[in-house]
């Protein structure tokens, strides 16, 4: 008699299928989560003039490039601490001890009498920005219906560009006036708002409550969200054996060799986002835009990054990921060349829109292609370990601003953005090359996970 394969649960097969009705209230909470992480990395451009014309601190543009670095390089240990501790802890813990940290950093900024203390604030401020982005990516991932995973991944990253707007905003309306200060006070709100909802209302992962033990709580919350109930195979091993398999699992024969491209392709668009986030309105001021328009391209650029997630997310569930992320690279580096001329300034805010739209979202389709690479079970991992690695981009984009504004050369910059774009466009497009050459597919990848699916 020939045994009955596996089941995932003992529940029928014919359970709803996910919706985004089911799924709301996490995706809102998840989106209100990284809107504030958006508002505190753009708060640092946003207010950048203002911090180099304060005496009181002495900032310098290599300094201040170097201290964006900080802050970055504060997001890489955060993404590759809480994307391997994630399986382990729980969600809602790291999400919570991630948003109290930066929401504490902003706090030191705010108080901090000198560079000392405003760069220890910004290295606080990226342990829990770094913290956040995989946790949320994840979660999306686990809870989102499988055949909108891009889009619903789209969705959530608006509200980290919603986040740059209210960051620009909140510095144009209040720095001017009142000091650079005060905006920094704006990014303690995080802690007073989300916390709250997130302790109350955001559900643990069924997959992780199933490898505590706490399996009835497992299966009611999969129940409740439309998931497939977690089994075995599928649950993330606990304690430090578990995370070290789950960062092997990174290596193993279906994804060893996309591993690396991954973080090549993240660093690549890290060093794009965050560097123009931090230098935009510098380098706009530098080709001779005015200090009201300089800042305002930074809230013109976020605006395109949000209608950038909307296409890309919807483009990429029926195209591939891949080839949304490849093209909106190259677009990018299309764009950042384009603003080495002095344009008029409708084109300018016209170039640098478009780029937005672009830029945010070809790095976003890296996360989305990720989620499709990893087994469920190691999946946080990868996103971490994709977002961390990459964050090397992110302690490098700021700084490289910094020396180019330094020497006085705003067209090297953009051109050094373009190089970078170009370096994440092939580095993405070798990802599903290596895994089809290779007839690599992750084990226990969904349906639509291996290559095949990455490719298209």
């Amino acid at each position: 008699m020939t045994a009955e394969p596996p089941t995932r649960s003992a529940e029928p097969s014919t359970r709803p299928e996910r919706s985004f009705r089911a799924v709301a209230l996490v995706m809102a909470l998840c989106w209100v989560a990284v809107f504030f992480d958006g508002m505190d990395v753009n708060i640092y451009g946003a207010v950048m003039p203002h911090l180099l014309d304060d005496p009181d601190l002495g900032f310098s543009p290599g300094l201040a490039g170097t201290i964006g670095s900080w802050t970055t390089f504060g997001m890489l240990i955060g993404a590759l601490t809480a994307g391997t501790l994630t399986d382990w802890l729980g969600r809602k813990p790291l999400v919570t001890g991630s948003v109290v940290l930066f929401s504490l950093g902003s706090a030191l900024c705010a108080l901090a009498p000198g560079a000392a203390l405003f760069g220890a604030g910004r290295f606080v401020s990226g342990l829990g920005l770094g913290g956040l982005m995989p946790i949320g990516l994840a979660i999306v991932a686990e809870f989102a219906p499988p055949r909108r995973a891009a889009l619903a991944t789209g969705l959530m990253m608006t509200s980290y560009h919603a986040g740059g707007m209210a960051a620009t905003g909140i510095g144009l309306a209040v720095a001017p006036d009142h000091g650079w200060r005060w905006v920094f006070w704006a990014g303690v709100l995080p802690a007073v708002i989300a916390v709250p909802l997130v302790v109350k209302w955001l559900p643990e992962s069924p997959g992780v409550l199933f490898a505590k033990g706490r399996v009835e709580e497992a299966y009611a919350t999969a129940d409740r969200y439309r998931l497939d109930r977690p089994v075995p195979a599928e649950a993330p091993e606990a304690g430090a054996k578990g995370r070290l398999a789950a960062i092997g699992a990174l290596f193993a024969p279906g994804t060893r060799w996309a591993t690396p491209l991954l973080w090549i392709a993240s660093f690549a668009g890290l060093l794009l986002v965050y560097g123009v986030s931090t230098w935009l309105p510098e380098l706009m001021r530098a080709s001779g835009y005015s200090l009201s328009s300089s800042v305002t391209f930074l809230m013109v650029i976020n605006a395109g990054g949000i209608v950038g997630m909307l296409v890309a997310g919807r483009t990429a569930d029926r195209f591939g990921p891949v080839k949304v992320s490849a093209i909106w690279f190259v677009l990018t580096a299309a764009g950042t060349f384009l603003l080495r001329a002095h344009l008029p300034l409708g084109v300018a805010y016209t170039v640098v829109f478009l780029t937005g739209v672009w830029l945010f979202s070809a790095q976003v389709m890296v996360y989305a292609a990720t989620a499709r690479v990893y087994a469920p079970g190691e999946r946080a991992t990868g996103l971490g370990w994709v977002t961390g690695v990459g964050r090397t981009g992110a302690v490098v984009g700021p700084t490289l601003g910094g020396a180019v504004i330094a020497g006085g050369n705003a067209g090297l910059g953009f051109t050094t953005f373009a190089v970078a774009a170009v370096l994440g466009a092939v580095a993405i497009t070798l990802v599903p090359l290596v895994r089809r050459s290779r007839r690599e597919v992750a084990p226990g990848a969904e349906p639509g996970a291996g290559s095949t699916a990455l490719a298209s």
